[in-house]
């Protein structure tokens, strides 16, 4: 998308007045590099968007978790030197469920996606992923992030959501579609936490114990089976019980039935991703299983409740730049802004020394030269400084986190370098065709209609249902006949 302003409209420009480059594409080396630091409007971005809430998450904030295990059951030591991906490791986790837009006292069931963030304790430190349950997301930029939540907040006139924000942001950025049309059909409102699945949704990368390394993804599929809800049962639980999905999941690990997800991975190797026909760090794509199937890896259990809600899961904090010995990041551009963002939003929200709070804490021995600021309990002895001469730790250059080539380029802004079957509508249309049967394509409408019935206006309303089009034009014919629509030909396109 340009981001030339062709519109008789004020020039973005950071808080310091200075006009911003683009509102679209963070500046990286090359297309598929990493993100600069030197870019202070996209870091400018997401340091004020985690401060915008006092005290609870500014994203996520309704959530529920448990404690429990991973237990690895196959051997995929040929791929990942981690320790807690060997054969037979059991390794104490958290788990954490919530929904995303909604405010700490919305409804459960609220069409949203659902997070589904893990904290594993294992012995090489705490390794955290952060997910969702769906394999896809809205956008595959960080430059985005903030502009998508507030789309999907409240007004700042009368602090009501608002569809018509959100179908302007989305219609507006066709690379939403494939989450989009996940969001809208069955699973965006799923009938518990324990009847969804969990994926890493971003691309990561295992290294072995020789330096093999792949690419890698990450599947939880729940053992209880995929259960949704239709949107009157939904519309219908949010007026009698709010925490439906709270409630369901501390009532069933009290009554010892233990839910439970079975943990396989997607594995390429490394040289295949430059010319696989999906870019395969575009985090609003997936991966077919025709092409990489899934590989077993092991069992989540989750069989503990927490005694203290607020200690153990308000104050559990997930960073994805939490990566143990054998797993890396990619140039995944959204996990390289979660990278910066996710522990910055927990020095604001809980404090510089978070990680020192017992839900936090990794069970093994912390050696850091970090000290004092607030509510600082664990501060080290002397010397506080790094190098020595009087005994403090040294680091260990054969811990190095795994990482893949750079080719130095010139510093762009722009999406990632086209794949053969890279577009942003593809992948939706293969969901509704290929995977959804009639049933589920017929509530998919129904759902797009009544959504976008409801407050969508124009021009937000016909761009909403070309977009739709785009996706899959009997689809979309649907969706606007739905509304008594009639749309112009030559208006059907918004790519």
């Amino acid at each position: 998308m340009s981001d030339t302003n062709d519109r008789d409209v004020p020039v973005t420009t950071t808080d310091a007045g200075i006009p911003a480059t683009s509102d679209h594409h963070s500046l990286t080396v090359g297309p598929d590099g990493p993100i600069l630091l030197q870019d202070h409007y996209v870091i400018q971005k997401m340091a004020h968007f985690n401060r915008e809430r006092v005290p609870e998450r500014v994203v996520h904030a309704k959530g529920s978790g448990a404690f429990g295990l991973l237990e690895i059951t196959e051997d995929v030591s040929d791929f990942t030197k981690a320790d807690l991906f060997q054969p037979g490791r059991r390794t104490e986790t958290l788990a954490r469920f919530s929904t995303v837009a909604g405010e700490q006292g919305s409804p459960d069931t609220w069409r949203d996606p659902r997070g589904f963030a893990l904290k594993f304790y294992t012995r090489e430190g705490n390794y955290d992923m952060v997910g969702n349950d769906t394999p896809v997301f809205f956008i595959r930029d960080p430059q985005n992030f903030s502009d998508f939540i507030h789309s999907q907040k409240r007004r700042q006139d009368s602090q009501l959501r608002d569809n018509n924000m959100q179908w302007d942001f989305w219609s507006s950025k066709p690379e939403s579609a494939h989450m989009v049309t996940w969001l809208m059909g069955d699973r965006g409102i799923p009938s518990s936490y324990r009847h969804m699945d969990g994926f890493s949704s971003h691309t990561y990368l295992w290294e072995n114990a020789a330096g093999v390394r792949h690419w890698v993804k990450y599947h939880f599929k729940t053992d209880q089976g995929i259960g949704f809800l239709s949107q009157a049962d939904a519309d219908r639980i949010a007026g009698e019980d709010s925490d439906y999905h709270r409630r369901d999941l501390f009532e069933h690990i009290g009554a010892g039935n233990a839910p439970s997800w079975t943990l396989s991975v997607q594995l390429m190797p490394i040289a295949d991703a430059p010319d696989y026909r999906f870019n395969p760090f575009d985090l609003t794509k997936v991966w077919p299983h025709a092409d990489y199937p899934l590989v077993k890896v092991g069992r989540m259990v989750l069989n503990r409740n927490p005694e203290n809600f607020f200690a153990q899961i308000e104050q559990a904090a997930f960073e994805p730049a939490n990566l143990v010995p054998g797993i890396g990041a990619s140039p995944d551009k959204m996990l390289q802004g979660r990278l910066f963002s996710y522990p910055d939003t927990h020095r604001y929200r809980i404090g510089p020394n978070y990680l020192q709070l017992p839900v936090n804490q990794p069970k093994v021995p912390v050696h850091s030269y970090n000290r004092d600021g607030h509510m600082s309990y664990l501060n080290g002895g002397d010397p506080t400084y790094a190098p020595n001469s009087y005994g403090g730790p040294v680091a260990d250059p054969a811990c190095e986190i795994p990482s893949w080539q750079v080719e130095a380029g010139e510093m762009v802004r722009n999406a990632y370098t086209l794949h053969s079957e890279d577009d942003d509508f593809g992948q939706a249309g293969t969901l509704v065709r290929d995977v959804m049967d009639d049933a589920a394509r017929g509530r998919l409408a129904s759902n797009i209609v009544g959504h976008l019935s409801n407050g969508v206006m124009e021009p937000v309303l016909s761009r909403s249902i070309a977009y739709w089009h785009n996706v899959d034009a009997d689809l979309g014919a649907h969706v606007a006949a739905g509304l008594g629509f009639e749309l112009p030909r030559d208006k059907r396109s918004v790519a």
